[in-house]
């Protein structure tokens, strides 16, 4: 990663780089921080560590200071002291870096950032390391996150097709901990271009720096982008001259697709899937929901290949993971499934779930996904999530949570929930259904697995 920083910094080293509400870092000052991680860290001895921070102006460095030197980063999510605990043990780090103070008696050696990011900046000619490995968390939306094996030659293989693009600011709507956003990250430094990069990384927050900060292209979830679409509708604020609209991380429903480009009428929508331990498969600029079926079967010579078992997405990355941590190395040339339920509808493979959603209901499977789509779809509902019960009946029922839109009548709202769904099948029909302020989400991803 030190290398798009470094080019970049060569050509223009003024060059805005990371952009927030409160500071500004240019190219080269990446540059002269990363040096500066490096050297402290080989004067550290230190090889492995973890991170709790989330500034874009901090990790950057520590990322690209760390590949420079060899060391293996891992970051972890913004959480409290009892997880950040069972992170460390359950990824045997004894080094944090963070500038937290509840943090101090977990039982690793802790760093502060200055102490990274405090030397002198002298140029690091050191030389190469044999591995630049770095480790990137699950979001844990199916369960205890897992530590993903990268390493950082393999990570950059896919920028060298970056076109550059200098006057775009790309919004960071995901967090560095997780892998969407280090592919941000890299698509950013490899086009040369600016990273816009508000704390928390929330709708709310996003849609504010989209507004103030003159962001240009944004990537983030479909949950991310309903949500930042309803604080939209309800402030009634200017809506952003945005040229790009990405979605990934979770399965895209078409009327959100056609909302986003109702709402962002000079944009290209695109979509991208891409996982933490495959890499991403390109994108999809159609408009469409799903992927063309061209990706299935692409063939031995190709870095990342499709196909479908039992209406499973697999798939084969020479691109992706090293392995799990803890776990022996995969295998590139095999196989693997992804979770994702899909079918070939003409010429698309449509999502429809992940494998560990399905709700059985008296030994009736049901997805969640169409159900929550054809629910979003009735007027007055900004938000829905549609999830398993236990029932003691049959085991479980199919739950609605509904956030309604403003001045919505939630009587009415009801009767016409109802409605549309009164044709679905009787296992899949909501037998519970909650109205709620907002919906939890992990990562910018609605969690459908089964509530106790």
């Amino acid at each position: 990663m030190f290398e798009l920083l470094r080019r970049v910094a060569d050509e223009e080293p003024g060059r805005l780089a990371v952009v927030t509400h409160d500071t500004s870092r240019s190219y080269d000052d990446l540059v002269a921080d990363s040096c500066r991680v490096a050297h402290a860290l080989l004067r550290l001895g230190i090889t492995r560590l973890a991170v709790v921070d989330h500034e874009a102006s901090v990790v950057v460095p520590l990322l690209a200071g760390a590949s420079l030197v060899g060391v293996e980063v891992t970051q972890y999510p913004p959480v409290e002291p009892d997880e950040v605990r069972d992170l460390l043990a359950g990824f045997d780090h004894d080094v944090l870096v963070t500038d937290r103070h509840d943090l101090d008696d977990l039982g690793a050696r802790v760093v502060p950032t200055a102490d990274l990011l405090g030397g002198a900046a002298t140029p690091f000619a050191g030389p190469p390391p044999s591995a630049r490995p770095h480790l990137v968390l699950t979001t844990g939306t199916t369960g205890t996150p897992r530590g993903v094996r990268h390493d950082w030659d393999r990570l950059l293989r896919g920028t060298s097709r970056v076109r550059p693009a200098a006057g775009e600011r790309w919004l960071l709507a995901y967090g560095l901990h997780q892998f969407a956003g280090l592919q941000v990250l890299l698509h950013v430094f490899a086009a040369g271009a600016t990273l816009v990069a508000p704390a928390p990384r929330r709708p709310r927050e996003g849609l504010a720096a989209m507004r103030a900060l003159g962001v240009t292209h944004a990537s983030a979830t479909p949950t991310y982008w309903r949500f930042l679409v309803a604080e939209m509708r309800s402030d009634g604020g200017a809506v952003p001259d945005l040229r790009q609209v990405t979605l990934g991380g979770e399965a895209i429903p078409g009327p959100l697709l056609e909302a986003l480009r109702a709402t962002f009428p000079g944009a290209s929508v695109s979509q991208v899937y891409a996982a933490s331990e495959f890499g991403s498969t390109g994108s999809m600029r159609d408009g469409r929901p799903g992927l063309s079926v061209d990706v299935l079967d692409r063939g031995d010579a190709a870095d990342v290949d499709m196909r479908i078992v039992d209406g499973e997405l697999w798939i084969r990355s020479r691109a992706g993971m090293l392995g799990y941590h803890g776990e022996p190395p995969v295998d590139a040339d095999g196989w693997r499934a992804t979770g994702d339920l899909v079918e070939v509808d003409g010429d698309r493979v449509l999502f429809r779930g992940r494998s560990s959603e399905i709700i059985n209901v008296g030994g009736v499977k049901v997805h969640p996904l169409p159900i929550e789509e054809r629910v979003s779809a009735v007027p007055g509902v900004d938000m829905a999530r549609v999830h398993g019960r236990p029932n003691a009946m049959t085991g479980s029922i199919v739950a609605l949570e509904v956030v309604a839109s403003p001045g919505a009548d939630l009587d009415e709202l009801k009767a016409a929930l109802r409605a549309a769904c009164a044709d679905l099948p009787p296992a899949a029909r909501p037998r519970s259904t909650r109205f709620v302020e907002t919906i939890d989400t992990t990562g910018s991803k609605i969690i459908r697995r089964q509530i106790p």
